[in-house]
């Protein structure tokens, strides 16, 4: 499957939610798309969805607009915390109803995977808690195996060991049956080995979209000699800074080369690897957390 948003934006009366963004998802890949509250995920996966489209710009799925194309939206399952405090139906029920609508539905995984989380297939989904409406979505998630799957932070209410479940059963799914998951989430320390690449946005815009181990080569938090460590990061691009006495400590935005890990390696100093999560702090300082949209 091959996405392409083509500067797309999504305005509401009071709020730009996307502003222009340009960006391409193909292959069989774990996508993790990041962004602080507000920064405009949910609203990027809802036009992906079909749930809403565009204000201006385009968004295709193998050169096909998606929104109300019944053949392209069955290649594309959108997985969130659905409101089930009204749902009657069991999770039996529930699933008869994928059976019908999802073409490459697994019935046989899905059970697999129910009794792995260990759901009650006879009681109203109303009654479960939280967690168990989290992995019911995983379950339906994971077992629908449609091209495109989404997972817009479905797996917040789970407990830990769950969430460990989850995580395993789909890198297993996706070995056997790759397809493009897109997963946006706040659990990025947690959840970043899990990606192939990564998309971060930033007040509706485009900030970072990078192979995760690419990306990973480019964060470094430089320690030591405050007079050594500014030789070496004179040149790059300083996300953060933090003085105590004569020593200083700079993480920076930006490959090392060979020879400056060497000079600052002999001059004493400590080179750090920058987790992902550190990263998408520092790059997105500032941003709005009281805006309603992911």
């Amino acid at each position: 499957m091959n996405v392409n948003f083509n500067n797309v934006s999504l305005r509401y009366t009071t709020h730009t939610a996307l502003n222009q963004v340009t960006c391409e998802l193909s292959g069989e890949k774990i996508y993790g798309l990041l962004g602080r509250n507000g920064a405009g995920k949910t609203s990027l996966l809802s036009i992906l969805a079909s749930f809403c489209e565009p204000s201006s710009g385009t968004i295709t799925l193998n050169g096909e607009n998606p929104f109300e194309n019944a053949h392209i939206m069955q290649q594309v399952g959108f997985i969130y915390n659905k409101d089930y405090s009204d749902e009657t139906d069991t999770v039996k029920k529930t699933l008869e109803g994928l059976e019908r609508y999802r073409p490459n539905y697994d019935k046989e995984y899905a059970e697999y995977l129910i009794s792995l989380f260990k759901l009650d297939v006879t009681k109203p989904i109303k009654t479960f808690s939280k967690g168990m409406q989290s992995a019911l979505n995983a379950v339906i998630g994971l077992s629908s195996r449609t091209p495109i799957t989404i997972f817009d932070e479905v797996y917040v209410n789970m407990d830990a060991p769950s969430r460990d479940i989850f995580y395993k059963e789909l890198l297993k799914d996706q070995e056997k049956h790759p397809r493009l998951i897109i997963m946006s989430t706040h659990l990025v320390s947690e959840m970043d080995y899990l990606f192939d690449e990564v998309i971060v946005l930033d007040k509706g815009k485009l900030l970072i979209q990078e192979e995760y181990t690419s990306l990973m080569a480019k964060g470094a938090t430089i320690i030591g000699h405050a007079d050594h460590v500014n030789e070496i990061v004179q040149a790059k691009k300083q996300i953060n800074i933090q003085n105590l006495g004569g020593t200083k400590s700079v993480t920076i935005y930006g490959e090392l080369s060979d020879q400056e890990r060497q000079n600052a390696l002999a001059k004493g100093l400590e080179i750090a690897p920058l987790p992902l999560q550190d990263l998408f702090i520092y790059l997105t300082k500032g941003g709005n957390e009281d805006e309603t949209d992911k």
